[in-house]
């Protein structure tokens, strides 16, 4: 059998949905955040997991204890799996990053695989980290399933590597929800398949929050809700 990564997003949290560069910036779970994944602890409770993985930061924490809950485990803290950090636009909004780092936002849009912001991370440089761990994962679990717990920017850049996708359009062309459920099944370190992406079908029953998410200016509001 392969070896299965459950790769999930964390909940909702309060920063959400205002349109904010909050890569590094360290927040908890809102309540609709806590209460899609436990929707999500129920979806899994079923499985036969070997361990649970997740970024230290308070979301992904909160996010992997209560997954790991049902399976009577504790999640392990792994640095590789933190969000890209946004450097200096840490905490403003796009229109705010527009508005003062013009230049600098401008040419980080055409390419945010391989331009930083000013103080702040690439893409490249998150792979350089969560690769490595991802394969050692892999290797260490191998034909067991393991949770993997991490953020947006970083699921998005782990896909698009692990199944040869250009890099460089990860923002524009794959999106991870809140509490969103990938499924990636590995027949060695370096051949996955993807059997499952941006699922949210265990939010069923929960009232959706209305998307916001602008950080993309290819994809307006109307875009992203539909």
């Amino acid at each position: 059998m392969p070896t299965r990564i459950f790769l999930v997003r964390h909940g909702a949290t309060s920063l959400t949905a205002e349109d904010r560069f909050a890569g590094s910036t360290d927040v908890a779970l809102s309540d609709e955040g806590r209460r899609q994944i436990a929707s999500l602890a129920e979806r899994l409770k079923g499985e036969n997991l070997d361990a649970f993985y997740t970024s230290p930061l308070q979301r992904t924490m909160e996010t992997a204890s209560i997954l790991a809950a049902p399976h009577r485990m504790q999640p392990v803290a792994e640095h590789a799996l933190r969000e890209i950090d946004y450097g200096r636009w840490e905490g403003f909004t796009r229109s705010e990053v527009e508005a003062t780092f013009r230049e600098e936002y401008a040419i980080w849009e055409e390419d945010p695989f391989t331009i930083a912001p000013v103080g702040g991370e690439s893409g490249i440089n998150v792979l350089n980290r969560a690769l490595p761990f991802m394969r050692r994962i892999v290797e260490q679990h191998r034909h067991r399933s393991v949770v993997v717990v991490s953020h947006k920017g970083t699921n998005r850049l782990l896909i698009s590597s692990l199944l040869g996708f250009d890099v460089r359009g990860y923002r524009d062309r794959l999106d991870q929800s809140p509490a969103a459920l990938n499924i990636l099944d590995f027949m060695n370190e370096v051949r996955p398949r993807l059997r499952l992406f941006n699922d949210v079908s265990h939010y069923e029953g929960i009232p959706e929050r209305v998307l916001e998410e602008r950080l993309s200016r290819w994809w307006p509001v109307s875009a992203t809700n539909g």
